[in-house]
């Protein structure tokens, strides 16, 4: 009777061990799971009302990309401190998109449909009716000292620089069929790397001077909502490519980190929702940044890797829903910087 009740007392106190370990595992696991759904501090940039897709300077002081203000009748391409000083229109012809700093700090790259006022605008966003006849150009960081890089009808866009400043990087849409280019700061050795009939592949940037990361999605898809899209890296001569992303849903808008270990891209969540993960290229792991019901997409990294910059729709009024404008977050604590 005396070793019966020694086990049971023995019994009971094993029992307790357990509940009170797996009630502080659930306990901590929790703890983490709300802790992953607090952003990063995150802030509007100031004077910047609608405008998306843009880029940091060099430095990390500036942001190249498309904005609207109250005159212009389209976006174009400006230039702002991240404090949203100093802003500057780079063009004012035509209609912009992409854009993006030389890593010398000293001249810009965009994309306009300035010179071609005669073919129809069509649609930035919709893969079927591209902008025909836009084309790329460099400048000054001022915008001038104009130079024109391509000289055709087509969809030359999307386009980014290799960290050497040695090649510019660029998405040809030519008879629907959309494939990366490059081509020197010059506009010559205009060459094309990629040559998939079924694939269409795009929003491309450097990792390093040898490899590039870019999203792609295949012909039959385009058009439906959401898209499916997946992420790939390559080297720069279309060798090597490697598919990271392996979901069959919408893998969107990759960009590197300065470590050249990790990216940020945009994750399509039903029912209506994008939102940014940062994702290793070593391990896998995604880890999301943004936590908004609505749209969060189209981010960039500042060089020291201490800055997400993004595009959202958190703020607008019911009647501008679809208004998006740019943001910044603090993401110094990801240790994502470059190496030393």
């Amino acid at each position: 009777m005396k070793n019966k009740i020694t086990l049971e007392a023995l019994f009971m106190l094993l029992l307790a061990a357990v509940v009170f370990i797996t009630f502080g595992w659930f306990s901590k696991q929790n703890q983490v799971q709300k802790q992953e759904q607090e952003e990063f501090e995150v802030w509007a940039i100031p004077n910047i009302d609608e405008g998306a897709e843009f880029y940091f300077s060099p430095d990390g002081e500036s942001l190249i990309g498309n904005a609207k203000f109250e005159d212009d009748p389209t976006h174009q391409v400006y230039t702002f401190k991240i404090d949203g000083t100093d802003i500057l229109r780079i063009n004012d012809k035509g209609e912009d998109a992409c854009s993006y700093y030389f890593p010398d700090g000293k001249r810009l790259v965009y994309t306009s449909t300035k010179d071609h006022p005669d073919l129809p605008k069509g649609d930035w966003s919709n893969a079927n009716d591209y902008p025909q006849g836009a084309e790329l150009y460099i400048c000054d960081l001022d915008g001038s000292n104009v130079k024109r890089l391509t000289n055709n009808e087509y969809y030359d866009a999307e386009v980014s620089v290799s960290p050497d400043g040695e090649w510019i990087l660029f998405g040809r849409q030519t008879e629907g069929k959309m494939d990366l280019w490059l081509m020197r700061p010059d506009g010559s050795d205009e060459h094309q790397i990629t040559f998939t009939e079924d694939w269409q592949e795009g929003g491309a940037f450097f990792i390093d001077n040898e490899t590039i990361i870019y999203r792609a999605w295949e012909r039959k898809v385009q058009g439906t909502r959401p898209m499916p899209m997946s992420i790939y890296t390559m080297k720069k001569d279309g060798s090597e490519v490697k598919r990271i992303t392996h979901d069959d849903g919408t893998n969107w808008a990759p960009y590197p980190s300065p470590d050249k270990e990790h990216f940020v891209f945009v994750k399509f969540l039903q029912p209506r929702n994008y939102e940014i993960y940062l994702m290793s290229l070593k391990t896998g792991k995604q880890t999301r940044l943004t936590y908004y019901e609505g749209f969060d997409g189209l981010p960039s990294i500042s060089p020291d890797g201490k800055l997400l910059q993004f595009a959202s729709n958190r703020g607008a009024s019911p009647e501008e829903k679809m208004k998006i404008k740019p943001y910044l977050m603090d993401i110094s604590s990801l240790n994502i910087g470059p190496k030393e």
